[in-house]
């Protein structure tokens, strides 16, 4: 049982996050590519994800491993077999009820304590990448503003920016004055001062201008050093400005601090309940898979493999709305997060009654039924059928 859950239990959980992972890393590029950033923040950006992603992740994936393995084994008589030889489904659940507790305080910890400080971390990278802290590349043949007082333009780069060559720098001061600069060649290079770097030119000639002055200063070089001031960058906020970026302790306290508003105390009130009924749903999977993944006799309809799937994304997004109307204060958080759950487990517990308890009892025997019909009533409408039936 445990290598059978095993097996599509990992290949469910490894998929889902490849697929999500994709999904945004797409986007993630053509952030990081609009922002003028290094591409190996998309990389950083993505592991800070992976926290977000298998907290629904690991769900999908126990509870498709356990149905699986239950659908092999009802598919290929072997679980009439074990319930001949005396086993009953309680007892078949052990191995289930194993995972899903392991599961489950994997769970606990990602959603409440690696997730908030990995949501935090990715919102400090796109402050990051906003403001140019990451180090924005210059863009050969554009425009780029250093500041808000200079421009730089570069014809050509090589060896990985170390050579830059056909300069031009233009830089202007409060009191009037400005400075234009073309050179042949280019070099960045570090300075005593951590908030100043110097730019190395190589064979150019230097404009200076001023209001005193009657006709510009030019001057023509073969080596020039002009240092450059980088811009001053704010600090990120402290991390808990938002409930996703606090603890599951740093939630229960803020949740009845009475010196912050109400506002936040229902917000980290809401969010609490919310991690905590996702983890203890975890616990009724199990026996919600028994009772969807076997199939009716003589049936290898897949049915219950994509109710399962539906009804537990479902669920998440009804308690997402309750974590939403709970933040806001219009129905208490244990309401809007406990009700749904208690709801949930009583359809658990009576699919499973049904299979465990009533003889030949079929859980899912009327929709497949209900299914076939449908599809029966579908196909001969078809236009391929009616040319068959013609």
């Amino acid at each position: 049982m445990a290598r059978l859950i095993a097996v599509p239990l990992f290949s469910t959980l490894l998929i889902s996050a490849m697929l999500l992972v994709l999904d945004r890393m797409l986007r993630l590029f053509d952030f990081v590519a609009a922002e003028g950033g290094p591409v190996s923040v998309v990389w950083r950006m993505l592991a800070n994800l992976l926290p977000e992603y298998l907290g629904l992740g690991i769900p999908i994936g126990l509870m498709l491993g356990i149905l699986l393995a239950f659908r092999k084994l009802a598919t290929s008589s072997e679980l009439d077999v074990m319930l001949g030889v005396g086993m009953s489904y309680w007892r078949l659940l052990r191995v289930p009820f194993l995972y899903a507790t392991v599961l489950a305080a994997a769970n606990l910890a990602i959603v409440g304590f690696v997730q908030p400080l990995a949501r935090y971390n990715y919102e400090a990278l796109r402050f990051e990448l906003r403001t140019g802290a990451l180090g924005a590349s210059i863009k050969v043949g554009e425009f780029t503003k250093l500041g808000e007082r200079m421009t730089l333009r570069i014809e050509e780069s090589r060896d990985s920016g170390a050579d830059l060559r056909g300069i031009f720098v233009q830089a202007s001061r409060p009191n009037g004055q400005w400075l234009g600069v073309t050179a042949e060649r280019g070099q960045f290079l570090r300075s005593p001062d951590p908030d100043t770097i110097i730019f190395r030119l190589t064979n150019g000639t230097l404009i200076h201008n001023a209001p005193d002055f009657r006709v510009p200063r030019t001057l023509t070089f073969t080596a020039h050093d002009l240092p450059i001031d980088l811009p001053k960058f704010g600090s990120f906020r402290p991390r808990g400005g938002r409930d996703l970026e606090q603890t599951l302790p740093q939630l229960a306290i803020t949740g009845r601090n009475p010196n912050v508003s109400e506002e936040d105390r229902d917000g980290a009130r809401a969010n609490f309940h919310f991690r905590l009924a996702e983890v203890a749903t975890m616990f009724l999977l199990p026996m919600l898979a028994l009772a969807l993944g076997v199939p009716p006799k003589r049936s290898s309809s897949a049915l219950g493999v994509f109710l399962s799937i539906v009804i537990i994304v479902t669920y998440h997004k009804v308690n997402e709305y309750g974590e939403a109307v709970g933040g806001l204060g219009r129905i208490d958080p244990i309401i809007a997060l406990w009700g749904p759950f208690l709801l949930f487990a009583a359809l658990v517990f009576r699919l499973y009654w049904v299979i465990a308890r009533v003889p030949g009892g079929e859980p899912i025997g009327g929709l497949e039924r209900g299914a076939a019909k449908v599809g029966k009533f579908i196909g001969r409408y078809l236009p391929g059928k009616r040319k068959a039936a013609a």
